[in-house]
């Protein structure tokens, strides 16, 4: 049997459970942690088909049980040796015993500190009134310091925390918008504690609307993602998905779960990873840093959907007098059918999609009209205060 555990994705699959990844700890269990390459020259690499782990091919070949992944022009120890510096672990204590662990990227660092980009979910403790927290960052070397929440996005579920420790190395940066479906992915992380932990798989699925809720957060985390098989477990939550040149193209954010019994126990990986796509975290993470108050923003369509339709699309229940949607034209009572020349299935589809843009983007919206008939509007998007 399975369960939902708080959170909708996913309308299709409705036996699949879509969970954060925050930090767990191992108890009396064991657990293998792919990450000692210490080989020579590895360009081609084998990756566990059950569990994701990658493990170095001096011949280039692989057993029945593994995948051979070839990585990039550059060897694998290489890659590693780029990525490694620039991943954190992030640890969150509350006085209340709440709490716990997730990964993150170092994506500036100058002589004054350094920024590092992580998950909402993963510093949402340190939200809830009353309880005294503790926020530090364990780097690559194993030092750990004190960290300052400086903003957050709920909406897109990223937060960004600062370090004073100056000079360190930043993540090299990908382009989330040129990758396809089958090229190879590395997921970089501390799942279950285990530091320095290396999977590997390919994009599975990209534009797959994911909705998700934080225990502390009564607004929910809308994501474009991107859909992979590398092996992402709980304590991944914020850590870097490269490409195979090592520049990071995804935030680690959510996975699918079977959840059996009652208990409502997170499950490991089975395969269906999400990640927030690095362009679309990119604003957010600027404005948070470079604005005044350190807050961001997201775009507005300007309409409010039926939550009660259950036919394909999604219905617009009324419009927002002056906004987008009002100002191109788009008759209340329609159902949005596609946006940009993606699908629209439901609801949360429309919504994932529209979040994708920036605010002042223009973007096709295709509608069936309440008088019948299909329609495509252009829709210059507005802009609106992001949750904080």
């Amino acid at each position: 049997m399975f369960n939902f555990r708080g959170i909708s994705a996913l309308s299709t699959v409705s036996k699949i459970t879509i969970g954060f990844i925050a930090g767990a700890t191992v108890v009396g269990g064991v657990a293998t942690a792919a990450n000692s390459f210490t080989a020579g020259q590895v360009v081609n690499v084998c990756a566990d088909r059950s569990s994701g782990a990658l493990f170095a091919s001096q011949t280039g070949t692989c057993p029945s049980y593994r995948t051979a992944v070839t990585m990039g022009s550059g060897s694998l120890k290489g890659i590693i040796a780029k990525v490694q510096p620039s991943v954190v672990t992030v640890d969150v204590k509350g006085s209340n015993g709440s709490g716990g662990t997730g990964s993150g990227s170092i994506i500036q660092s100058d002589t004054t500190g350094s920024y590092i980009v992580t998950n909402n979910h993963v510093i949402d403790a340190t939200t809830v009134a009353g309880n005294k927290y503790t926020l530090s960052v364990d780097l690559n070397d194993g030092t750990n310091v004190p960290a300052t929440l400086i903003g957050r996005d709920i909406s897109y579920d990223l937060a960004v925390l600062r370090i004073a420790t100056p000079n360190l190395q930043a993540i090299a940066m990908g382009d989330s918008s040129s990758v396809s479906v089958g090229d190879s992915v590395i997921a970089f992380g501390s799942p279950l504690g285990l530091t320095g932990t290396v999977t590997a798989g390919i994009i599975s699925a990209l534009n797959r609307p994911v909705t998700t809720q934080s225990t502390n957060a009564t607004t929910q985390s809308y994501v474009d993602a991107i859909q992979t098989d590398a092996a992402i477990n709980p304590g991944n939550s914020g850590g870097p998905l490269t490409d195979s040149q090592g520049r990071i193209i995804g935030i680690n954010s959510a996975i699918a779960s079977n959840v059996s019994g009652s208990s409502g126990a997170q499950a490991g990986s089975i395969g269906l990873g999400f990640s927030i796509p690095i362009n679309e975290a990119q604003r957010t993470i600027k404005e948070i840093i470079t604005s005044p108050t350190h807050t961001s923003t997201r775009p507005l369509l300007g309409v409010y959907f039926d939550p009660t339709y259950t036919g394909s699309g999604a219905l617009i229940q009324k419009l927002v007098s002056g906004e987008a949607a009002e100002k191109a034209g788009i008759p209340a009572g329609s159902v949005v059918t596609d946006i940009a020349g993606t699908r629209i299935a439901n609801q949360e589809a429309a919504i994932v999609r529209i979040r994708s843009y920036a605010p002042g983007a223009s973007v096709q919206v295709t509608v069936t009209l309440p008088t019948g008939g299909s329609k495509t509007f252009t829709v210059i998007l507005g802009s609106a205060p992001s949750n904080s």
